[in-house]
């Protein structure tokens, strides 16, 4: 399966006590058909490990990444959807984690700003 056949993402359960607004996180991405990683292995952007094979399958992925014409709009998608494990938008999990930790320190700051920091 290539990753330009997947159209639908089921999210992840909000955590307790709070409520996702639909209209913020939609599950179907028109924009997943134009990534760079349409024709691409998904499994290369969900390496199993981060050492040896998977570290060089992560570095691969980014590097796709840097020519994909929506690598913002797939950043973006992983923060608001709580995204934890592959490369999205070009970021590693751990690059997620951490943009995730300043989104959460952050007063009403917006995932767009967020990206655009990370860019």
């Amino acid at each position: 399966m290539s990753m330009s056949e997947i159209t639908e993402l089921r999210l992840p359960a909000p955590a307790p006590g709070t409520r996702r607004r639909m209209d913020e996180v939609p599950l179907r991405q028109e924009w997943i058909q134009r990534a760079a990683c349409a024709d691409e292995d998904p499994e290369l952007f969900f390496p199993v490990g981060s050492t040896g094979p998977a570290e060089r399958d992560q570095e691969e992925a980014k590097r796709v990444c840097e020519r994909c014409p929506v690598a913002r709009q797939c950043l973006t998608y992983a923060l608001r959807s709580g995204q934890t494990s592959g490369v999205w938008g070009g970021k590693d999990e751990g690059e997620l984690a951490r943009l995730r930790r300043r989104r959460r320190g952050a007063d009403r700051v917006s995932v767009e700003r967020e990206v655009r920091r990370a860019g």
